[in-house]
């Protein structure tokens, strides 16, 4: 037997004596499907299933730390990765394509084109909750292929939309399955080590880019040739290939470790710890089975009530920041400067409401570089959230876009402008990042799905209110439009910096806070003899 030494980062609710001791020894074996019969003084033979060599126990955290990162999460990352691009990054980017492309095929309105978008946040709002309920009460994976599915599903069908309210319905309706990606997050994090959580996470992000830059280009081959519905029906296309690769995605150990299907996360444990080449701890798998699971009561408990009503917060302003300064953005440029907005937006009154430009090979650049501007906005967090944690990377992601906005104020030129958007957008994107790391490290595997779920949902609702202050408010006075969105993410930092819970250097929690002492107890009482260091420590 090899021994490995690591240290637990547990829960943050141990003992004093746990703490002191620092470490402890996991005995492990190289991994193999069933021990050997052993023989008694006497002659006689134990079965196999009877046969442990070591009395020890571990939980899900110990064996995907002691496994670490390797070919299994590698594998992980391409496929979540995918789900991001094309179930996510692409159905959000069409948003910008379709709209003026309807508006001057169909003749509509511009209060309808609005309605074309904001029907898609309206379904990825409703949807938010339902599926991390439906994720911790049946599955991660479940969720996400019923989702998956059902955004493919609709995706297609809005290719074939005869008329308006027909796209209209269906798009809302493909909102409704967006709103269950995030949930690809949960299952992803819960089977990454610690020290690769939050890179792999923020990583992410790059095909969130990579599905952007290849909806674009896919519409600069489509719209000019087949048109708008062949760019929607190849757009869903992707997600076909996600649906297959679903077949090959394991249901997270955790989850079955808390629904009490011990074998199940056993036999997901030992394949993962096969593919990396890397041993499996000896000894019993703890099990903590809950059946109370997704509930929304369990959000609002003393422990969690603060940490969930400030995170709502966080993501809301993260995406009516985010979408507000794309909105923006067009905006600005149009105009050349801030101070010659207000009279440009007189000019445009005169003109009919249903004046429509298509968009041109020049546009379509114009989306890239907006699209890639966001990478250096990733790298700084990359570089940042580890250091001086998850909330003052949140924090400081927040200042930085809020003193940006306070800098538009000074009439800055076409140049400085650009810097300034750009710098606004990058630690925006990042800072949305930071809280796709923080949120599913904070809450415990029986409510992290729907902790992720209703926080998106509560970013759905910013990014519905957005337009109203972007466009309607900026027609009055551009400072008050940039005075509200300065003043939003100045908060948004104070509620950063007063989150209770930091999760930087800390395992995934396996069970709240109450249960812990229960867990500690089971150990006892399953494994009578044992002689365990068990160490925890809150960073």
């Amino acid at each position: 037997l090899r021994v490995v030494k690591f240290r637990r980062t547990g829960e943050s609710s141990r003992s004093d004596e746990d703490v002191i001791s620092g470490e402890h020894e996991i005995q492990i074996e190289g991994v193999r499907t069933e021990l050997e019969p052993i023989e008694l003084e006497d002659g006689a033979a134990v079965p196999k299933e009877f046969a442990n060599p070591t009395d020890d126990t571990f939980m899900v955290e110990d064996a995907v730390e002691a496994i670490g990162f390797g070919k299994f999460q590698w594998k992980l990352s391409v496929i979540t990765g995918l789900a991001w691009a094309s179930n996510y990054a692409m159905e959000m980017m069409i948003l910008s394509i379709l709209a003026p492309q309807l508006h001057c095929e169909w003749r509509l309105p511009s209060w309808q084109v609005a309605l074309l978008t904001s029907v898609v946040f309206v379904g990825m709002m409703s949807s938010s909750t339902l599926w991390g309920n439906i994720s911790d009460q049946y599955g991660r994976k479940t969720g996400l292929k019923i989702s998956v599915l059902w955004t493919l599903y609709y995706g297609i069908l809005s290719g074939f939309a005869p008329v308006y309210s027909w796209i209209l319905v269906l798009r809302g309706l493909v909102g409704f399955g967006i709103g269950g990606v995030p949930q690809s997050v949960t299952l992803y994090a819960e089977f990454l080590p610690m020290k690769a959580r939050a890179k792999c996470i923020l990583l992410i992000e790059v095909f969130w880019a990579i599905g952007t830059v290849f909806e674009v280009l896919l519409a600069v081959l489509v719209m000019p040739t087949l048109g708008w519905r062949w760019l929607l029906i190849l757009s869903a296309l992707p997600l076909l290939l996600f649906a297959a690769l679903c077949f090959w995605l394991p249901e997270s150990a955790r989850y079955d470790v808390l629904s009490g299907n011990q074998e199940k996360a056993i036999a997901t444990l030992k394949r993962i710890a096969t593919e990396n080449g890397a041993p499996m701890p000896l000894g019993k798998l703890i099990i903590s089975r809950q059946e109370d699971r997704g509930k929304m009561r369990d959000l609002f408990t003393p422990h969690f009530r603060w940490t969930t009503l400030l995170l709502w917060f966080i993501w809301f302003s993260n995406a009516f920041s985010y979408y507000g300064l794309v909105l923006l953005t067009t905006e600005f440029f149009q105009a050349g400067d801030v101070c010659s907005i207000s009279s440009r937006r007189k000019e445009v009154k005169a003109k009919c409401s249903l004046t429509c430009e298509y968009l041109t090979e020049e546009d379509y650049t114009d989306l890239l570089w907006t699209t890639l501007s966001e990478f250096p906005g990733v790298l700084v967090t990359l570089w940042i959230i580890d250091r001086i944690g998850r909330k003052k990377t949140m924090a400081l992601s927040f200042f930085v876009f809020s003193f940006c906005s306070l800098l538009l104020f000074l009439c800055v030129g076409r140049n400085v402008l650009t810097v300034l958007l750009f710098i606004a957008r990058a630690f925006i994107s990042g800072g949305f990042q930071a809280a796709y790391v923080y949120t599913p490290e904070v809450y415990p595997t029986a409510t992290r799905a729907l902790g992720l779920g209703t926080c998106s949902g509560m970013a759905r609702v910013g990014a519905l209110i957005t337009p109203f202050i972007a466009q309607v408010m900026l027609e009055s006075s551009v400072y008050l439009t940039l005075v509200v969105y300065s003043g939003c993410c100045l908060l948004a930092a104070v509620a950063s910096c007063f989150l209770p819970i930091e999760t930087k250097g800390r395992g995934l929690q396996e069970s709240s806070h109450r249960e812990w002492g229960q867990e500690m107890v089971g150990r006892g009482s399953h494994s009578p003899g044992v002689t365990r260091s068990n160490s925890g420590s809150q960073e």
